[in-house]
């Protein structure tokens, strides 16, 4: 039995036919039609004799916009100068950053307004094109510490944290291309409850630098260190921690993740991304006065920035829904409301912050940070190349070549050209592409040696 579109494109089929033929040849018409669609007699007669319906095309209507475009341009500034945020983080990242984009920005009631009542999901669409603008693997430095791993347990589940204190630690290494000598590690410590994250930066991966900086962070919290949960490089797993822990009054709890899963150290890898790698890149910092420079930032502004005025994301539950996985989150919020609604806090400290976050402008802020990070960035004794770079000078090597075969210039690579590929990422890929650009060279110099033979005199 046909369906009742291919019925409907049969009855047009023989519609006109229908009516413009003699009695006898109707009587045929109209067998056919009942025997091929499976009608009644009498239905296919009303069918054939009724007006004949035309498809009526969808109307697409173009929903009007609600949002003016200066909220939209003072929604696009504060998504740059907080760091480009998610749609959710930025919702409630606005209402934090009001106060000091009226001082910059000609703000009327209404797009006041609109700035407050705009979604996340509309805030997302709006800024798409600029996210589209904007669109690196590396080696891990960290060596097992094998001595004293029973006496420090494992933790692999933290649904059991209730109060803030309790830090996940790592280290990321600013070595650029290679780990040999001594340069600069970022040490992270993430606050499982409230998300509060305090770095330090260490010269080398010597157990008292890192112990140090343990203890630099300590002082910084604005709440009491309960527990630390570090991965199991010696770094970490050495008796000096160990004992800095056990000593300390009230004790400190130390424990680690297995061996081989970074997902045991979920907070503190996020935030390796989010607050070390984004802002540093992969770039080798190997002197002092880059140590201090990036110590200076970590313990001024880049620290009251991401904790007082980036809202940040927290999962409140993961369903299981056959083979899918839903993750459902909390209300975005800054590390330090979340602290604020925990009760477990310094009061000197927080109301200390309090103060400073309604007495600082966060633009403001966010342009001293960029003008350190230039200066941090001229301290860099290795500049990494991102992958933009790298094919940007691909195809100056293959323009070259393609200038030499023509004949019209002899112009030579220059030595940053010939090394496109010796300073970008550290995979197989950036093997593959020196390879690659080796491979073109040569067929390029073939070709040229071939025609210059056959050409003739």
């Amino acid at each position: 039995m046909p369906s009742l579109k291919s019925k409907m494109e049969y009855l047009k089929a023989v519609y006109h036919r229908y009516h413009k033929a003699a009695k006898e040849a109707k009587s045929q018409i109209l067998e056919e039609f009942c025997k091929v669609c499976g009608y009644h007699r009498k239905h296919a007669i009303r069918l054939l004799n009724a007006p004949l319906r035309e498809e009526k095309k969808p109307v697409h209507r173009k929903r009007s916009v609600l949002y003016s475009a200066p909220a939209i341009r003072v929604a696009e500034a504060i998504w740059e100068a907080s760091g480009y945020l998610c749609a959710e983080r930025l919702k409630e990242a606005v209402p934090l950053w009001l106060p000091a984009a009226r001082k910059r920005f000609s703000l009327t009631p209404a797009i006041e307004n609109d700035l407050l009542s705009i979604s996340a999901r509309q805030l997302d669409q709006r800024l798409r094109e600029r996210k589209q603008k904007r669109k690196k693997r590396i080696y891990s430095t960290t060596r097992p510490g094998s001595f004293l791993k029973h006496m420090i347990p494992i933790r692999t589940h933290n649904g059991d944290i209730k109060k803030p204190g309790f830090l996940e630690v790592d280290l990321v290494a600013h070595c650029g291309n290679s780990n040999d000598g001594v340069f600069v590690n970022t040490l992270t410590a993430t606050d499982i409850q409230t998300g509060w994250t305090e770095r330090a930066a260490v010269m080398g991966k010597g157990q008292a630098a890192v112990c140090d900086g343990i203890l630099d962070i300590k002082n910084a919290l604005p709440f009491r260190l309960r527990g630390i949960d570090s991965d199991n490089g010696e770094e970490f797993i050495n008796y000096l921690l160990l004992s800095f822990c056990r000593t300390s009054r009230p004790q400190i709890d130390f424990t680690r993740g297995r061996a081989y899963k970074k997902n045991d150290n979920a907070y503190a890898e996020q935030k390796n991304w989010t607050h070390v790698r984004q802002i540093f890149g992969w770039d080798r910092y190997d002197t002092e006065a880059a140590h201090q420079a990036i110590n200076d930032l970590y313990e001024n502004e880049l620290r009251l920035f991401q904790n007082l005025f980036q809202p940040s994301l927290k999962l409140k539950e993961k369903i299981r829904i056959g083979s899918k996985v839903v993750r459902r989150y909390e209300k975005a919020k800054t590390p330090l409301d979340r602290v604020l609604e925990s009760g477990i806090y310094h009061r000197a400290k927080l109301k200390q912050l309090k103060q400073i976050r309604n007495s600082l402008d966060p633009f403001e802020l966010s342009k001293i940070i960029d003008q350190k990070l230039d200066r941090i960035f001229t301290l860099a004794s290795q500049r990494i190349r991102t992958k933009n770079q790298a094919d940007c000078l691909q195809r100056r090597a293959l323009e070259s070549s393609r200038t030499n075969e023509n004949g019209s210039s002899q112009a030579q690579l220059s030595p940053a050209q010939k090394a496109y590929g010796h300073n970008f990422l550290f995979s197989r890929k950036s093997r593959w592409l020196r390879k690659t650009m080796i491979r073109l060279k040569r067929e390029a110099a073939l070709s040229i040696a071939h025609k210059k033979e056959v050409m003739p005199r």
